[in-house]
């Protein structure tokens, strides 16, 4: 009775590991070949950080945290789905260092379900430390 008990939690345990998605890390170099694959990138930093910074071309600024921290998951994806050209392109977060969308891109895995989910893992100080383009948040005809 006991080895049942044993083979059915070591069995519901290596099942969990095997159906988990790891969240993939990406480097710059990484993140320029996916956007050649049409991935959507998406920039979970504040608008203050997009001001100072700048955006990676192509990326979407998409805030995910308030300024206290707080975030709206439901509302958050929704704005994401309607970038998105089809359910299963993938996702790129981006942030500063990598720990905000490291945390977020978990978060969309393991309790939103969605499998085709990465990030920049340093964020965008490790494309900037390798002296990659960014964008202006704001176009030519907008003030900043």
């Amino acid at each position: 009775m006991l080895k049942n008990y044993i083979f059915a939690l070591f069995f519901l345990l290596f099942t969990q590991a095997i159906a988990a998605k790891d969240l993939a890390n990406l480097t710059p170099k990484d993140l320029n070949n996916e956007q050649g694959k049409k991935a959507l990138i998406i920039d979970i930093r504040t608008p203050q950080e997009w001001k100072t910074t700048g955006l990676i071309p192509g990326s979407y600024p998409v805030n995910f945290f308030d300024a206290r921290g707080k975030y709206d998951a439901e509302q958050w994806l929704a704005s994401v789905k309607k970038l998105q050209s089809n359910p299963d392109q993938e996702i790129i977060l981006v942030c500063h260092s990598g720990s905000r969308s490291g945390r977020v891109g978990q978060f969309l895995i393991q309790q939103l379900n969605l499998s085709h989910v990465a990030h920049l893992s340093r964020g965008i100080s490790s494309w900037l430390k390798e002296k990659r383009p960014t964008q202006s948040l704001c176009s030519a005809t907008q003030t900043c």
